[in-house]
């Protein structure tokens, strides 16, 4: 168990699960896009980790940009998005992969599909290490899955509760 601020975590996902996951991933990509040239998107700055963990396992060549959206406050979605950080790579007529932390509600996911598909890309998958379907308010499916979890909430390799816990190697959900 852990302690952040005032709250109490205990460990859900290993780090040993999760860089077995990401390998999984990783190859599965790879195949996917073989001979092709990807752009990933990642999602700062819960995405960090899975993405740089990811990039280096890919067995083709993909170029990397970021973007980073404000949704959350604390423990929850805000229900809404706004653009803090936007890509400066043009996209069109690119394969791109937004690569993000989690999908809970789908806001964020939503909105993101929607504003890289103004940019004409060739194709839009999504990579997030989890998942989270019964707290979907949107119909969103990603392409690659890390794990799907219950809507519960938790910390670590890359996500936070109030900006803390994002360095942990393992997935820590909280104790209610």
């Amino acid at each position: 168990m852990i302690k952040i601020k005032d709250k109490n975590f205990q460990a859900f996902i290993s780090e040993e699960s999760i860089q077995n996951r990401v390998a999984a991933l990783a190859k599965q990509i790879s195949a996917d896009y073989e001979g092709r040239k990807p752009v990933l998107i990642s999602v700062l700055s819960g995405a960090l980790f899975f993405t740089a963990d990811l990039m280096r396992l890919l067995t083709i060549n993909a170029s990397l940009a970021c973007v980073k959206v404000n949704s959350y406050e604390g423990l929850n979605s805000s229900g809404s998005c706004e653009l803090a950080l936007d890509i400066t790579d043009t996209i069109a007529a690119k394969d791109i992969i937004i690569i993000e932390d989690i999908i809970d509600t789908g806001n964020t996911m939503q909105f993101l599909m929607q504003h890289f598909q103004q940019k004409n890309p060739a194709s839009i998958a999504v990579a997030s290490l989890l998942f989270k379907p019964e707290a979907l308010v949107h119909p969103i499916k990603p392409d690659y899955v890390g794990f799907e979890i219950e809507p519960i909430f938790v910390v670590g390799y890359g996500l936070d509760y109030d900006q803390i816990g994002r360095g942990l190697p393992a997935i820590y959900q909280l104790i209610v």
